[in-house]
């Protein structure tokens, strides 16, 4: 029996997800439609964007449906610098690669300045340095832009999220955060946390794979990413994905819903894999905070081992032995020099093994066994 550790790249759908995509596939007026089976198609949309709303403590008309986090986030860098006038772009270089590559077109492209800020072996970053560049560059009223992922999709290490907002808040600079790996994940109030865009993408808490949604602050005005049409309010060209939204706007209710119990479930997985791994291969190394639980996402735990990660093959003995799991992003997967993530702290390499609800103990037991069997044979 196969195990399934890389739910940081994707999750397996859910039921509800499922049953949702099922009974709208029988809605197939266009939303833009005003006759009776275009508005049919239409009140899906409107449900899921008030549910999601709901549960973010915002307003549905700052839910953009989108094709993933990808395009939220290339859409609120692009239209950032476009239209709000963004002088100067910080951001990290151990971001997923939808903001580290697109920061480099627009530095290329347009008239702004990229800046990275510092961190260090664990991966934490210097907000005390960043908040003295924001303070010089307010002083002489130059407009900047940060954009910080909430969780790192690599090593799990958690931004204060509420703490950065208010201190970009103060300094006059927007706030763009990648979101894809807690949103539905771990609370979030866009009343408290006051950031100005933020992405989603369904497929990381078993929703279906091509849809997400971009936040959009209220007040935060910006020209459309996609030219053509007039939907999602002006905001995003293009006939919605009306099947995709009905599987987003279940799994994220359902996970949202229960996700006090995922939380404490999740946790004593991911507990339980530190522990063993701890006590089976002495000197293995947990690469950024993700052995700490107290400063990392639940879900994701990326480890190295001297041993076991000698020759560089281990992730393909694990897959060998029928186990799901990642150096890496999936996004990155077959990258000449491995994880950019991990080569920025300067780490020798490492496994990411990353857990959902349908994680069990049971399997990381299994994968302990696994583990000690390759280590037998190396």
């Amino acid at each position: 029996m196969s195990i399934y550790f890389d739910n940081a790249a994707t999750t397996p759908i859910s039921t509800e997800a499922k049953a949702a995509m099922v009974e709208a596939m029988e809605i197939f007026g266009n939303p833009s439609s005003t006759h009776g089976e275009g508005r049919k198609a239409k009140a899906i949309i409107e449900t899921v964007r008030k549910g999601i709303a709901q549960r973010l403590n915002c307003l549905p008309s700052e839910i953009v449906f989108t094709s993933g986090g990808t395009e939220a986030d290339n859409w609120a860098l692009l239209t950032g610098i476009r239209d709000l006038g963004i002088q100067h772009l910080y951001t990290s270089a151990i971001e997923h690669h939808a903001v580290t590559h697109f920061a480099e077109y627009i530095e290329k492209n347009h008239a702004v300045q990229v800046h990275y800020i510092p961190h260090n072996g664990q991966g934490e970053h210097d907000l005390t340095w960043l908040e003295g560049e924001l303070t010089a560059k307010k002083a002489s009223g130059e407009v900047c832009m940060v954009s910080l992922m909430h969780a790192n999709n690599e090593i799990g290490n958690l931004c204060d999220l509420e703490g950065l907002s208010a201190m970009c808040d103060a300094q006059g600079a927007y706030l763009h955060s990648d979101t894809v790996q807690t949103m539905a994940h771990l609370p979030l109030d866009f009343k408290q946390i006051k950031v100005h865009f933020a992405a989603c993408s369904g497929h990381k808490f078993h929703g279906p794979k091509g849809i997400g949604f971009a936040y959009v602050r209220q007040g935060t005005t910006t020209q459309p990413f996609i030219q053509g049409g007039a939907q999602e309010r002006g905001h995003r060209a293009g006939t919605e994905n009306v099947v995709g939204i009905a599987g987003l706007g279940a799994a994220f209710n359902h996970c949202v819903d229960e996700m006090a119990a995922d939380i404490a479930h999740v946790t004593s997985v991911k507990a339980h894999a530190i522990a063993r791994l701890t006590s089976e291969f002495p000197g293995i190394q947990f690469n950024g905070h993700s052995g700490d639980l107290q400063k990392s996402l639940y879900t994701v735990l990326n480890f190295y081992h001297p041993e076991l990660h000698e020759g560089g093959m281990l992730n393909f003995q694990l897959d060998i032995q029928g186990v799901q799991c990642s150096g890496g992003s999936a996004c990155s997967s077959g990258a000449v020099g491995g994880s950019h993530v991990l080569n920025g702290l300067g780490s020798p390499g490492g496994t990411r093994i990353s857990f959902s609800r349908y994680s069990t103990t049971d399997e990381v037991d299994r994968f302990i066994e696994i583990l000690k069997g390759i280590s037998a044979q190396n």
